[in-house]
């Protein structure tokens, strides 16, 4: 056998016989020249089993190499065995072999298959390459050769016709050859078929003088001419079988549509299997502009704008489809179709993205097994069964090559005679068929599992509803059930049934809210205050009749429903949110998360997952993704408050975290914007030279639901310094544009409301002064000219986000300041006279005396605020570590331990504050006034007040004309 008998020994006794029966056909057809070069490379130690091992398990390598010998010495010597090919290579290869002077089209495209597919194989069967790599590169082997095809065929065309011309926009017009399946996610297999689609931009004609074409004939004659190129079979075979049946209208439409068209086609008649479709869809020619304006045309109809659970319909049908099919066809052999193939696998992976990848943009990827992590980090699926069906998805796809690459044949049977089976367990590296049998069946039987649990039907969907149709009901019947007001119960259902409501609704839609209504009433029905959850809830049914996939959410999820309707009864402030912003009823699926709100670090890295896979240059992007963050994480803190999982302090805590961790990225987003355009400004250090400083409750981490943000923007930089982009700008008027963003991206009302409030009257010279100020300037301001009430206010005051470097300057500003000796008496007035006008412009005057208002009245937060204020102010000169903390518990803790105030004192203060935020939050909840019975509080009252009269006793309020600055 010419130097091969000794390399099959390893070899089952078929196999080995198969590939001395090929090496002697390839060596007899060689050219005498070639024997040699041939037989050595047989004998090498390293090349001789790999070659054996093809010619054993690939009657397609042994058919071509007998046809063409020279082809295995060629990729040899060349290397490419070897190595993995940069991505750019192909084009180029293919590029210079159809550039020779008698290189034919059809010819040159066939052969470059060949050669490639022998290289892909060889990889692949001797396991040179990892799956990836393999479908990498068959993937990139179409691509080439579609790009070089067309541009032949086009120029053919254009000779003939002239050049398509758009009659919007005069440009010459490309035709978009969009990949679907497989090769849309470049995990094309190794005998497979290429699903495409032709569009083009815009409406024209060609601009030939003798023969012009409309647009769409000229891209229909251009994709004909492809498709012929690619598909037919000759002496040299095919280069790839082409699919167009997943185009509009199927096999029945146009060859091409421009994009008008299909926009029109998919918002109009567009279904949901073609959203799955097109899940993996990619432009594989057209250029980068046309391709990335023909994907944001069809993002929206493929990933709805949120969580989409009106597809899940859908989507159980296709699955029910599948496992139908799996049982009429018979495909228990078939390792893609068949039960706990590769199929199951895809649809696992591809529900998810339809379901949730409007809203994790994570989640908009082609590649299988890009996405399969991504549904770990987002908590769709667990880590555990993600690998198992990573794992299995590998392995059934190298079984699909080693099947596929044995005859070149489009087929994921399993054979079923003895040659074929030990041929496919020699490439998945396993002694014997029962052996591979065994592993086979145990991937398959892990993913058939999975692919069961996937949008199963609910466990009571069989169960009659226990209540009438909504509109037959009575008020007896909900009476029984609970409803204590049952005639105005059923006044807001008839007001929800309102003919006018319900008449611009599909019958989806309809149907669904009849499917709904019963189990929200029943939902209602199971808490303490029925006629309150529903009374709550029914905004949020009116706000979402037009967006029924969020009935479709709570009716697949019952436990959600539970969820929904605990909150609602408990806040109405949470029945607002999620009337006003439905999309955070995904967040009600998961309980665990629900009522758990991470620290910091675990924001952190929540927001960057989210975030990351956005362009930081994608403003509309981030901005949503920002809001969504924000609003879910501040229902879930109310929703831990509400089960009494989060004491005041901690709710407070992740408030402020929550804020910190999105100031961090807005900030990110606005410098990566102005950078964009403007280039960097020129500073000390890589950072950027720009702090976020904040007063008040987020200075005091002491923010609640509804907080604004008292901030105030400051940068270390030359103000004179220049940008260095080439729109080149002043540093002064680069950190100005940068506040600016910041602001505009905090404040904008998107569908998801604004981000906070913003209040920047506390920076330098109030509103009059500039948005953004110098390190430099903001310390001359306090030093010489802010007033006393500044000064306070500094005390509540720190940086949260920005430059550390600027930050640790701006906190060795404020010590200063609040470390300045100062007459105890005139500050002491000048305090006093702050706090009675703030009670005279703040306090309600229509209070009882039986009535307390927990921030202005008298012994109240604000009382306790001044007081420490005061006290920061008077004696920082002679104990710095008072100047350490913003918030006030820390402080008065501070002045216990120094003596400033007894310690039983400071512990009646801080328990006193406590009580009065605790109350504040939970009348927030219920967006009641901040106003209590003043005996519930009476203790606390007093404390403050004695206090009060211990520091400021006898102190007489300066006026106005008296304050020193």
């Amino acid at each position: 056998m010419h130097d091969l008998s000794q390399q099959v020994q390893t070899l089952p006794a078929g196999l080995a016989q198969a590939a001395g029966t090929a090496w002697d056909a390839v060596l007899e057809n060689a050219e005498s020249h070639e024997r040699a070069p041939l037989e050595a490379l047989a004998a090498d130690a390293r090349r001789g089993p790999q070659l054996a091992r093809m010619l054993a398990c690939s009657q397609y390598v042994a058919a071509l190499l007998r046809r063409r010998p020279g082809l295995l010495l060629r990729a040899a010597h060349s290397g490419d065995l070897d190595a993995s090919l940069p991505e750019g290579s192909w084009l180029q290869r293919l590029g210079a072999d159809l550039a020779e002077p008698a290189a034919d089209l059809a010819v040159t495209l066939r052969r470059f298959r060949q050669y490639h597919m022998l290289r892909i194989l060889w990889r692949d069967f001797n396991r040179l390459a990892d799956t990836l790599e393999t479908v990498r590169d068959t993937s990139l082997l179409a691509e080439a050769c579609v790009h070089h095809a067309l541009q032949v065929c086009e120029a053919q065309l254009v000779e003939r016709f002239g050049r398509p011309i758009g009659r919007r926009s005069g440009e010459r017009q490309p035709l978009i050859v969009i990949a679907m399946g497989k090769l849309g996610a470049r995990e094309l297999n190794v005998s497979s078929d290429i699903d495409l689609i032709f569009a083009f931009p815009e409406a024209g004609q060609t601009d030939g003088e003798r023969r012009p074409l409309s647009n769409e004939e000229f891209f229909t004659r251009l994709g004909r001419a492809l498709i012929n190129t690619l598909d037919t079979v000759t002496a040299d075979g095919f280069v790839f079988r082409v699919d167009m049946r997943l185009r509009p209208y199927g096999e029945s439409g146009a060859l091409v549509h421009n994009f008008a068209a299909l926009e029109a086609y998919y918002q109009e008649q567009g279904r949901d299997w073609e959203r799955y479709a097109l899940v993996k869809a990619r432009p594989i020619t057209g250029g980068a502009g046309h391709s990335a304006a023909l994907m944001r045309m069809l993002r929206p109809f493929v990933f709805r704008r949120y969580v989409d659970f009106g597809v899940i319909d859908s989507l159980r049908g296709m699955k029910r489809m599948l496992v139908a099919e799996v049982a009429r066809r018979g495909l228990d052999d078939n390792v893609k179709l068949g039960s706990g193939g590769i199929r199951e696998i895809e649809f696992i992976a591809q529900c998810l993205q339809l379901i949730r990848g409007g809203r994790d943009r994570a989640l908009q990827q082609r590649e299988l097994l890009q996405v399969l992590p991504s549904c770990a980090e987002l908590g769709c699926l667990p880590a555990d069964v993600v690998e198992e069906l990573r794992q299995a998805y590998c392995f059934l796809r190298d079984t699909e090559h080693a099947i596929q690459g044995y005859a070149d044949r489009q087929t994921q049977e399993l054979p079923d005679d003895a040659l074929g089976r030990a041929a496919l367990a020699e490439v998945m590296a396993y002694p014997d068929w029962e052996s591979f049998s065994a592993a086979l069946a145990g991937h398959r039987q892990r993913v058939a599992a999975h692919f069961n649990d996937l949008i199963a039907a609910p466990e009571d969907a069989e169960a009659e509803p226990a209540l009438a149709p909504w509109n037959a009901l009575d008020a007896s019947v909900l009476s029984r059930l609970g409803y204590a007001e049952a005639e105005d119960a059923l006044e807001r259902l008839a007001d929800l049934r309102d003919v006018t409501r319900l008449r611009g609704l599909q019958r989806e839609s309809r149907e669904r809210l009849e499917q709904f209504m019963p189990l929200l009433l029943e939902a209602c029905a199971g808490v303490g205050q029925p006629d309150l959850a529903l009374q709550r809830i029914l905004p949020l049914v009116r706000a979402v009749l037009r967006r029924s996939a969020y009935l479709m959410l709570l009716m697949e999820n019952p436990p959600a429903l539970a969820e929904l309707v605990a909150l609602c009864e408990a806040s109405p402030w949470v029945a607002e949110l999620l009337a006003a912003q439905p999309v955070l009823l995904d967040e009600l699926l998961d309980r665990s998360s629900l009522y758990s709100a991470p620290d910091r670090e675990r924001l952190q890295e929540e927001l960057r997952r989210q975030v990351d896979r956005l362009p930081l240059t994608d403003l509309e992007a981030q901005m949503d993704a920002l809001r969504y963050f924000k609003a879910a994480h501040v229902l879930r803190v109310a929703a831990s408050e509400r089960l009494g999982r989060l004491p005041l302090m901690k709710v407070s805590d992740k408030l402020t975290f929550i804020a910190e961790v999105v100031l961090e990225q807005v900030l990110r987003v606005a410098w990566a914007q102005l950078v964009s355009r403007y280039g960097e400004p020129a500073r000390d250090g890589e950072d950027s030279g720009f702090v976020i400083y904040s007063y008040g409750k987020l200075g005091g981490i002491e923010l609640s639901y509804a907080s604004d943000l008292d901030l105030v923007f400051i940068y270390d930089a030359d103000a004179s310094g220049v940008t260095s982009g080439e729109r080149s700008i002043d540093n002064s008027v680069f950190y100005t544009r940068l506040g600016q963003k910041v602001i505009h991206i905090l404040e904008t009302r998107m569908p998801l409301g604004k981000l906070y409030e913003i209040d920047m009257r506390l920076r330098p010279s109030g509103a009059s002064g500039l948005l953004v100020s110098t390190l430099k300037a903001f310390a001359a301001y306090q030093r010489d000219t802010a007033w006393t009430w500044e000064h306070q206010a500094l005390v509540r005051a720190r940086s949260v986000a920005g430059d550390r470097r600027v930050a640790e300057a701006l906190d060795e500003v404020r010590r200063d300041i609040l470390c300045q000796p100062r007459d105890a008496a005139t500050l002491a007035g000048e305090v006093v006279a702050m706090r009675e006008k703030m009670r005279e412009h703040l306090l309600p005057t229509s209070l009882g005396e039986d009535r307390f208002e927990l921030k202005q009245s008298p012994g109240g937060i604000v009382d306790i605020e001044f007081m420490v204020q005061y006290a920061v102010l008077a004696w920082s000169h002679q104990m710095p570590g008072l100047t350490r903390w913003s918030d006030n518990i820390r402080i008065l803790e501070s002045l216990g331990e120094q003596g400033l105030f007894s310690q039983s004192v400071c512990d009646a203060l801080i328990k006193a504050y406590i009580a009065f935020r605790s109350a504040s939050h939970q009348l927030a909840l219920q967006q009641a006034k901040g106003i209590v019975a003043a005996a519930d509080y009476r203790q606390h009252i007093d404390t403050v007040q004695a206090q009060w009269q211990t520091v400021f006793g006898g102190v007489t309020a300066l006026s106005s004309s008296d304050e020193n600055k």
